[in-house]
């Protein structure tokens, strides 16, 4: 089994232009910044735990979802650049080139998409940043419901996931714009523990897929609860 860089490794001089499949690493440095104007100027946002994430070598955040702003919001404020797998349906008009220049990962979730199969685990090679809203969809954002997608990538890749909290989104209606949050509003990011998902035998059966999806929705939901009672929400 391909070992993973340690965290804290530079990962032997493996760079993101190693594979063409990987979307470009610059662009969601470019993206990453973008998202830290964007977020900073519109909201408030609370960040924790950004010291736990991994500052080198393959990551995987695993984001909760109830709002559209989650995934932006986790951009701009993370520590690393990330290359989310984002819905198909969400690169329309003039936005679907830009999400491309940034780097993020158009999926198409009727299917098993080889293409975003193939650009994501290019990221984790390459020792990149990959973002997974592992329910699928927006929903209640409580980990009660999670697709196999998560457990594939971190066992196959090796990567360490890094679970992600995302609160207040959806707390307020704004004002001037409905489905946005109020301009200035506090939203809490709380980044927890790395962990591994795989049982450490390498295994990638259907089997060992189904225990890590159990492994990791543990996890997910104690980060969880453990972000709520930090940041009272």
């Amino acid at each position: 089994m391909r070992r993973h860089p340690r965290r804290g490794e530079a990962g032997r001089g493996v760079t993101q232009a190693s594979s063409p499949q990987a979307p470009s690493a610059r662009g969601a440095e470019v993206g990453r910044r973008i998202g830290v104007g964007l977020m900073y100027g519109f909201w408030k946002p609370r960040v924790l735990g950004a010291w736990k994430v991994p500052a080198t070598g393959p990551v995987i955040f695993a984001v909760n979802h109830s709002h559209i702003i989650d995934g932006p919001m986790v951009i701009g404020v993370a520590p690393r650049p990330s290359h989310f797998l984002v819905k198909k349906e969400a690169f329309v008009g003039p936005l679907a080139p830009f999400m491309h220049a940034v780097g993020q990962v158009q999926v198409d979730r009727s299917i098993a998409d080889r293409t975003a199969i193939t650009r994501a685990l290019g990221v984790l090679e390459n020792g990149g940043v990959l973002g997974i809203f592992p329910e699928g969809t927006r929903g209640e954002g409580d980990f009660a419901s999670l697709r196999a997608g998560l457990s594939y990538f971190a066992v196959r890749s090796g990567a360490p996931i890094v679970p992600v909290a995302v609160l207040g989104s959806t707390e307020k209606r704004g004002r001037l714009i409905k489905g946005l949050p109020p301009l200035r509003s506090r939203v809490d990011v709380v980044f927890g523990d790395p962990f591994e998902a795989g049982d450490g035998s390498g295994r990638r059966t259907r089997t060992a897929l189904d225990e890590a999806t159990v492994r990791i929705q543990k996890q997910l939901t104690a980060h969880l609860e453990n972000a709520r009672r930090l940041t009272g929400r």
